[in-house]
């Protein structure tokens, strides 16, 4: 696909040394959402009643019979299976700015290590596609938590920090993992 190639602008040695080799940073953004997702699933990722969003604060929350789950999070990009297209978080218009900030970190990191392609405010993509931007913005944004949230006829993709988790008795904990 286009998009996965490198732009030809000539560019000094340095930053072509520079240049990451997206294969190998897909292999760990793909490993990294797999093991981040083991984790998660010890306190119930996955299998919550239901999830919320609260844009204003930046706040997932995850709600189960026994208690509630939330983190702080950011929105990568939304993928329209029937459309075949991926929206960056940062051009949809419909979330506010401070909802993606990893979406256009990792856009300008493409952009600067030249692959202008990936950086594409709407790409035409199949569920491959999509789950291939979703890794690589996982691995260069660093995060240590991942959800695909269902939303109408698309999936939101989401990444959240350290966990709060509140039982129905009122006890907290936090569940927080590294990743890498």
């Amino acid at each position: 696909m286009g998009m996965f190639k490198r732009s030809n602008k000539a560019n000094s040695a340095g930053q072509a040394e520079e240049r990451a080799d997206l294969s190998v940073l897909l292999l760990q953004g793909e490993d990294m959402i797999e093991q981040v997702g083991r984790a998660h699933m010890s306190w119930g990722l996955g299998s919550a009643d239901r999830w919320d969003l609260d844009q204003t604060t930046g706040t997932i929350t995850w709600t189960f019979p026994d208690k509630t789950a939330t983190a702080s999070a950011q929105i990568l990009g939304s993928f329209a299976p029937r459309a075949g297209s991926w929206l960056w978080a940062w051009a949809n218009q419909s979330l506010l700015p401070g909802m993606s900030r990893d979406s256009r970190s990792f856009c300008d990191w493409a952009e600067a290590n030249g692959h202008p392609g990936l950086a594409q405010p709407e790409i035409d993509a199949d569920e491959q596609t999509a789950s291939t931007l979703a890794a690589l913005a996982f691995r260069i944004t660093g995060a240590t938590g991942y959800y695909k949230g269902p939303s109408g006829n698309s999936y939101v993709i989401i990444t959240f920090g350290p966990v709060t988790l509140t039982s129905a008795d009122g006890s907290v904990s936090t569940f927080d993992i590294r990743v890498g």
